[in-house]
């Protein structure tokens, strides 16, 4: 699925199961909370906290959650994601495109990289 079929999906949902979109506002309050529970698996995967019992270690439902919240808010102002991305994508690659090559931070081997 695309980014562009994406927002279009999730208009469809919305057009058909949810009535109509929060506001602006409330979606922000919700991505804000949906961007804490990212949070929160996150400092029990990889920091130093351990889950509660019965807590699952959910992080793609919590990236979903908050891409979906996202493209709610992107179909309601009329941002067109696909073409945003590209050209953050640009305008990153423009101003960083030897920034992080040359940052000796980056050459040591702690990268949790995965494709």
């Amino acid at each position: 699925m695309t980014i562009r079929e994406a927002q279009t999906t999730v208009d469809q949902w919305i057009k058909q199961y949810g009535v109509r979109y929060f506001s602006e506002l409330t979606n922000m309050a919700i991505l804000t909370e949906e961007v804490g529970e990212l949070a929160r698996v996150v400092a029990r995967l990889y920091g130093e906290q351990s889950f509660k019992t019965g807590e699952q270690p959910n992080l793609g439902e919590e990236m979903a959650d908050i891409l979906w919240v996202l493209l709610c808010m992107a179909n309601q102002t009329g941002v067109d994601l696909t073409e945003e991305l590209r050209k953050s994508i640009e305008k990153k690659t423009c101003r960083d495109s030897q920034r992080h090559i040359n940052n000796p931070k980056l050459s040591t081997n702690k990268s949790h990289d995965k494709p």
